[in-house]
């Protein structure tokens, strides 16, 4: 088995590992590999495959750690779409909460601390469990 061959298999193997971590790291060292073998192909020696395979692998991981680092951060995973979103209250419970009708399901409303409840339009302010927490607009 001549050395190309080997480098593709490496490479190969370097992308079923990916296929399987889930991260982009060992791709990027997988075109290393395959610049090797290529590399291989064109009849240099060993140690030239060797540098090409370490140049280009490390290369594309530094390139992708400065690209990466240089793009803003994505938004928080917390980012809840129901804050802001406007409620009907028809009536309060005695004991300070609501049900409502929201997203197609019931859902039960509370005020936030220091309002007194009262009915009509209000908005969600944060959600605590399966409880929407209400500003009267």
């Amino acid at each position: 088995m001549g050395n190309p061959t080997v480098w593709w298999l490496i490479a190969g193997a370097a992308i079923v590992a990916e296929l399987l971590s889930g991260t982009v790291y060992l791709l990027l060292l997988a075109t290393g590999f395959a610049a090797a073998a290529i590399a291989a192909h064109l009849g240099f020696g060993l140690v030239t495959q060797l540098l090409v395979a370490a140049v280009v692998g490390v290369g594309s991981v530094v390139t992708w750690y400065l690209i990466r680092r240089n793009r803003p951060a994505a938004p928080s995973s917390d980012l809840n779409l129901d804050i802001g979103e406007s409620v009907f209250v028809d009536a309060w419970n005695p004991d300070g909460t609501a049900t409502v009708r929201y997203r197609g399901s019931q859902w039960t409303v509370v005020l936030r601390a220091g309002h007194a409840p009262s009915t009509g339009e209000h908005r969600v302010v944060e959600v605590v469990g399966s409880r929407l927490v209400v500003d009267k607009i």
